[in-house]
């Protein structure tokens, strides 16, 4: 069984950082690009940030360029997302999300097989 388990999420002023983790369990890590996504209510699941299956490339929304750095660690089957800068239109519950197709760079979420339960991230202006 698949899970995808985020963790790292909480209250933050304007300006702070938060570090978010995700673990994999139930698949082979290294045979899927991974990516975060996040999601207010009321609006559609947004794409945040990607990385290739073996860590060497990673892309970003526009939005967050700069600010947000994802890396991941596949020996401890671990994908994570830096914050830093934050700012309030940066709430929202943020998900992980695995993509098994082989060279594939995707922003759409239902091009991902797999999800995590999501973990809230808040910054308080």
């Amino acid at each position: 069984q698949v899970q995808l388990v985020e963790s790292g999420g909480g209250l933050v002023q304007a300006g702070g950082s938060l570090r978010l983790s995700c673990a994999a369990s139930g698949l082979f890590f290294s045979r899927y690009a991974m990516a975060w996504f996040r999601q207010v209510p009321g609006k559609e699941r947004e794409f945040v940030a990607g990385v290739t299956r073996s860590g060497t490339g990673t892309y970003y929304a526009d939005s967050v360029k700069g600010r947000f750095t994802i890396s991941r660690d596949n020996a401890k089957n671990t994908v994570y997302l830096q914050m830093n800068s934050l700012k309030p239109e940066d709430t929202a519950i943020y998900y992980c999300a695995a993509d098994e197709a082989v060279f594939r760079r995707t922003y759409y979420a239902r091009d991902y097989d797999y999800w995590g339960q999501g973990t809230q991230v808040t910054v308080s202006s």
